[in-house]
């Protein structure tokens, strides 16, 4: 029962990756986890650019959560988080909440149900995914609840005043996202609702400028992925309706990506296609990746991607990389 509800509570903050287990006794677990991505990359970018390649320091994270059970029935869990950016150091995750046979509900600082989205096998170098323009808030309210084959989740902002993102300003908007999925042997199909009031926003997915007081976002996203022995796909269709202070819809995006991988032994390799079509612009961009990943330990892993694009309002150009992930 403990370690069900742990991984319930680990759930609740998004983020499920190795961990270091620091204590266990007394109806107490106390466990460490983190991550840290490196990358030497060459952007998809206008050809014109100036920009050279160069080191990115993508990921860096540390998670400390606890499981305290109550009784049989029931757990109070935590977790704080911390995200590393550049030299920036911030807060992520703050959460406190309950756990049991019923699921798992927990408030206060962390992702929303809709930061799990996407079938992406790209590192870096997929276009067209899923933007739900904010996907972690300050005062969250977030239900979990998986029984092995069907899985939900539902989270509300009551003030999305876009903590963690730096693009963002405050506002006085609220965002409710929902997940509902099914397992059926090698089969796994969701889908997730998310609805935004007045999120504020300064640019748009592609980094063009948007100068309005607050978007509105209606969006969904269907994901299915099939495992087959050492071959894994997946595929997703979703849309993105963008209104601004007005009411009026300024982006009205289709996404879709199809992508497929093959293990061999400590090497995958990795295929995707993705398309985002902007009915408003009529812009549109194809993109193509690929990857392969060798797994040097279960905590570390290093790959190498190429990714090239075509839109239609400017002149893309090949992107590359090489990185390494290590968790802990």
């Amino acid at each position: 029962m403990k370690k069900t509800l742990l991984a319930l509570s680990v759930l609740a903050a998004g983020s499920a990756q190795a961990g270091i287990n620091l204590y266990d006794a007394n109806g107490v677990a106390v466990d460490l986890s983190g991550a840290v991505e490196v990358q030497y990359l060459q952007n998809i970018q206008d050809k014109d650019s100036n920009a050279d390649a160069g080191l990115h320091l993508d990921d860096g994270d540390l998670q400390l959560n606890t499981t305290i059970a109550v009784n049989e029935q029931l757990n109070v869990v935590a977790g704080i988080g911390f995200a590393f950016e550049k030299r920036d150091v911030s807060n992520d995750e703050l959460w406190a909440g309950l756990s049991g046979d019923f699921g798992t509900l927990t408030f206060g600082r962390m992702l929303y149900i809709s930061d799990d989205a996407g079938i992406g096998k790209d590192y870096e170098l997929g276009f067209g995914q899923v933007d739900f323009v904010q996907t972690e808030g300050n005062e969250v309210i977030k239900y979990v609840f998986d029984n092995g084959q069907f899985y939900f989740g539902l989270s509300h902002d009551l003030d999305t005043d876009g903590s963690g993102a730096s693009d963002y300003q405050n506002t006085d908007g609220t965002v409710t996202d929902v997940r509902l999925g099914a397992r059926f042997a090698d089969l796994d199909v969701r889908g997730y609702y998310y609805t935004g009031d007045d999120i504020q926003r300064s640019a748009d997915q592609n980094g063009n400028p948007i100068f309005n007081s607050g978007t509105d976002v209606d969006a969904f996203n269907l994901e299915a992925n099939y495992v087959m022995g050492q071959f894994a796909f997946a595929a997703s269709y979703g849309n993105f309706e963008y209104s601004d202070a007005n009411g009026a819809t300024y982006s009205d995006i289709d996404v879709m990506e199809i992508n497929g991988s093959y293990t061999m032994g400590k090497n995958t390799f990795a295929l995707g296609y993705n398309r985002a079509d902007d009915s408003k612009s009529n812009d549109t961009i194809d993109n193509v990746y690929a990857n392969v990943t060798h797994q040097l330990h279960s905590n570390v892993k290093v790959y190498g991607e190429l990714g090239w694009a075509d839109q239609d309002s400017q002149d893309l150009d090949l992107g590359y990389l090489v990185g390494m992930e290590v968790k802990f």
